[in-house]
């Protein structure tokens, strides 16, 4: 059974995680099912009937506690809640601020060790700009809670002039940790950025890509707000005689030498002739497939998973404009598909590391790649 894919979001209050949760929302395909676990310091749920409205299919809450202090018993009840009343593609988990991050994402990755049930995706927080101090500890303690953040979110910053932004990115160097971080548009950040590639995704073609191509931005604010990062697209093509695999060993190497700081995630649906191993080790046998098949790569932050799917392979978006250039015709198929998410100013550098070979290669003689920035 694939494991159920858990987004962690957490902030102070009011820091805006419910609305960056509902923001997503609009973004993911309609049948998409997203669950909902909740911790709030109060009786009253405030957010709920909000969270309800926005098609979320489960709400789950716990209250009057600290989700990974005094409610981590209750935490492994209320997911197998969800997953057995919802049956979501993928569980958003919301905290309170005094939440430390290390402690929940070590617990989901415990659960899901025990239960094969979860796998942890990411952990992403919310930082209100116009609002936040500073971390009040930077002592080893907190840098290592905080190596367990992926993504930092910056809201509210269009409220305050850019020095005050500049303080916030001067405080998070408190930590001496390089950590992802983007600018949100008024509570939005791009799905892509936020969540993994997960099986559900793979079979709407766009989401491979996250929206992204030569001729269509994921959204309207685009020119604004996405060069908060660069993104990266990746073909790999064969000729169609015999099954092709991709060469899991460059693979492998390529995945190992992305510095986290540089790359925030590679999602890809890849031709592959055997499971390759995911970055906690364990390997994917749930297809039982014999000679070439069809797998997810889904690399946020460092980590990666490699599972199988039953989502074929779509044709490479750059092959009509390429055709001519590249000789790409009805004979060929793609056996790599991959979109690569990076910080701002590392998309020329990647894109030639890329195209000089040796990272993303078919196993054995041929194939040719196709790698074009569309952000």
């Amino acid at each position: 059974m694939t494991p159920v894919p858990i987004t962690i979001v957490t902030g102070f209050l009011g820091s805006g995680k419910t609305t960056l949760i509902l923001n997503l929302i609009p973004q993911l395909p309609q049948t998409y099912q997203i669950a909902l676990l909740k911790n709030e310091f109060g009786d009253v749920a405030i957010d709920s009937q909000l969270a309800s409205s926005a098609a979320i299919s489960g709400v789950k809450e716990l209250l009057n506690g600290c989700i990974c202090c005094n409610l981590v018993g209750q935490f492994g009840d209320a997911l197998e809640t969800l997953r057995k009343g919802v049956a979501p593609n993928r569980i958003i988990i919301e905290t309170s601020g005094s939440a430390f991050p290390a402690t929940l994402a070590m617990e989901v990755n415990r659960l899901g060790r025990e239960t094969g049930y979860y796998v942890l995706d990411g952990v992403v927080v919310v930082i209100d700009v116009e609002n936040w101090k500073g971390y009040e500890d930077t002592s080893y303690t907190a840098r290592m809670q905080q190596k367990y953040t992926d993504l930092i979110v910056f809201n509210k910053w269009e409220l305050v002039d850019e020095r005050r932004y500049e303080d916030c990115l001067d405080r998070m160097g408190d930590l001496e940790l390089q950590i992802a971080h983007v600018k949100s548009d008024k509570g939005r950040v791009d799905q892509s950025l936020l969540l993994g590639l997960d099986s559900a995704l793979a079979k709407d073609g766009d989401s491979v890509h996250g929206g992204y191509s030569k001729d269509k931005k994921p959204h309207d604010h685009a020119t604004d707000h996405q060069t908060e990062v660069e993104v990266l697209s990746v073909n790999l093509v064969s000729e169609i005689d015999t099954p092709k695999s991709v060469n899991l060993d460059s693979l492998e190497t390529f995945l190992l030498s992305a510095p986290k700081d540089e790359v925030y995630r590679i999602k890809a649906i890849v031709s592959a002739s055997h499971p390759l191993a995911s970055s906690s080790g364990d390997v994917d046998e749930s297809g039982n497939q014999e000679g070439v098949a069809t797998y997810i790569l889904n690399w946020a932050f460092g980590r990666w998973t490699f599972t199988y799917t039953s989502a074929s392979l779509p044709p490479p978006i750059s092959v009509a404009s390429s055709a001519a250039a590249t000789g790409v015709s009805k004979r060929h198929e793609t056996i790599l598909r991959m979109t690569i998410i990076l910080a701002r100013g590392e998309a020329s550098k990647w894109k030639s590391r890329i195209e000089k070979g040796g990272m993303i290669e078919q196993e054995g003689e041929g194939g040719f790649l196709l790698v074009d920035r569309v952000v």
